[in-house]
């Protein structure tokens, strides 16, 4: 069965893990509302109390691609899904690991659009060739503001020579 690396990249607090633990979910991994079963990535004790991601960690979910998807149609795919540290200072995590990756979610919060730990992880996707998926998070929070985050990483992307 073919592999696939993905690694989640993010400024810290933009949803990462949580992003994660739907995926679990929705791969059938564990039952929805089941006890601990959230952030269950961050097994860490001090990972736990900050409510940060301080190692890189990774799963894997299998994905079978359906009907009209062409040559692809019935194949079977595991997909590593990496969990990457939000925060600078575990910015050599984050390089460690996409060194691993065939690709990257880069993951940005509806509110907040891109912010500095935004630009160095996807500076560094960018070096090493990835070519990442923008996921734009949290947009049922009122205060939330996708198109123009949008706008903000296409300009963060321009600035970076994407």
């Amino acid at each position: 069965m073919p592999l696939r690396n993905v690694a989640i990249i993010a400024h810290v607090d933009h949803g990462k893990t949580t992003l994660v633990d739907a995926l679990l979910k929705q791969a059938g991994t564990f039952k929805v509302g089941a006890p601990d079963q959230e952030c269950v990535m961050d097994s860490n004790p001090l990972e736990r109390e900050r409510g940060i991601t301080i190692l890189a960690k990774n799963c894997a979910v299998n994905y079978v691609f359906g009907a009209g998807t062409g040559d692809l149609e019935g194949q079977e795919f595991r997909i590593n899904i990496l969990d990457t540290p939000g925060h600078a200072d575990f910015g050599g995590e984050v390089e460690r690991v996409l060194r691993m990756a065939d690709g990257c979610l880069l993951l940005v919060d509806a509110v907040e659009g891109p912010m500095p730990q935004t630009r160095f992880v996807l500076g560094k996707a960018l070096e090493l060739g990835l070519r990442p998926i923008v996921v734009v998070n949290k947009v049922d929070r009122p205060d939330g503001r996708p198109s123009a985050v949008i706008d903000e990483v296409f300009d963060l992307l321009v600035d970076l020579g994407a």
